[in-house]
């Protein structure tokens, strides 16, 4: 018997919350949406409209709520992505970012205003390593970047060995 996601991700939306869901559901293998619920007689939404949306990005469980305009997302909650290759990375940057807003350092905001951290698997390994200044290569390429690129951070890691 499988057992029930304890903690869940709730997303408060004005107004945009299936149209978030299937988006995000568009972008993400193993998703799809779960469940729509709306508003009856009771509201306080309009009846018949959306009130909230169950849905699954890889696997785990979100719920996203026709809230209004009353709160706004910020950079404070991000969901973080970690991608396996550049390829990966390039491919959820666009879609994401597409209406949105690049950030640095792997961050960005999609048309709905929600954060996203898309992270190469590879990035942790690299600022891990033993070495300090090649970790401080690696993060000092970072940050001068918006989308994460591999290959820069693995170049940037192997400069200045023991010929510098």
């Amino acid at each position: 018997m499988a057992s029930k996601q304890k903690i869940t991700t709730f997303l408060w939306f004005d107004g945009n919350a299936e149209d978030a869901a299937k988006h995000y559901t568009s972008i993400f293998k193993n998703s799809k949406v779960l469940e729509v619920i709306r508003y009856g007689d009771a509201g306080p939404g309009p009846k018949g409209s959306v009130m909230i949306v169950r849905f699954q990005l890889e696997g785990q469980e979100f719920i996203g709520l026709n809230g209004g305009p009353q709160f706004k997302f910020t950079e404070a909650i991000s969901l973080a992505v970690t991608c396996e290759t550049q390829t990966e990375v390039d491919e959820l940057w666009s879609r994401l970012s597409a209406g949105g807003e690049e950030g640095q350092c792997g961050w960005l905001k999609d048309r709905f205003g929600l954060s996203w951290q898309i992270v190469p698997a590879a990035l942790p390994e690299l600022i891990r390593d033993p070495d300090p200044a090649r970790s401080n290569r690696v993060v000092q390429a970072m940050m001068q970047m918006k989308k994460i690129d591999i290959g820069q951070l693995r170049r940037a890691s192997e400069r200045g060995g023991a010929s510098s």
